[in-house]
């Protein structure tokens, strides 16, 4: 089992879901990032929880070299899809997604399975397979 594996089925033992694990660099540390989502709100508690059950699979199986801070949170309302699930988690969100041509398509995601998502914009639907999105994110209008 790998360590994205582990943390995942940490992170399902405390009622939550694994939604991305990424690394950055800020402010000359390295962060070793977790982002969970929760049916109903992802919790402050929540996330401190799953941080204190994943914390002894990272000393372990460290995830970086060097120090790093381990940042459990949820992925926010604004947030990237990446992954084909992730697409399927949002249907019903607004998203903006740009494809190789740098078009950009605005609108809500009605549909998303394993081949293509689907935006209705101001224009009409909006058909996409995911090999031709470049970029996506979920937008909230304030």
């Amino acid at each position: 089992m790998n360590l994205e594996e582990s943390i995942k089925l940490a992170v399902e033992s405390l009622g939550a879901r694994l939604y991305d694990i990424t690394t950055a660099r800020e402010h000359d540390k390295n962060i070793f990032r977790v982002s969970i989502t929760v049916e109903g709100g992802t919790s402050l508690d929540k996330c401190a929880e799953v941080s204190r059950m994943i914390s002894p699979i990272l000393d372990l199986d460290e995830p970086m070299s060097g120090e790093y801070v381990l940042e459990v949170s949820s992925p926010g309302i604004e947030r990237k899809l990446k992954k084909k699930k992730h697409f399927m988690a949002s249907v019903g969100e607004k998203v903006k997604v740009k494809n190789f041509a740098t078009d950009v398509f605005k609108g809500e995601l009605i549909s998303a399975d394993e081949e293509k998502i689907v935006i209705k914009t101001e224009f009409g639907n909006e058909e996409l397979t995911y090999d031709n999105i470049l970029a996506a994110a979920t937008y909230f209008e304030w």
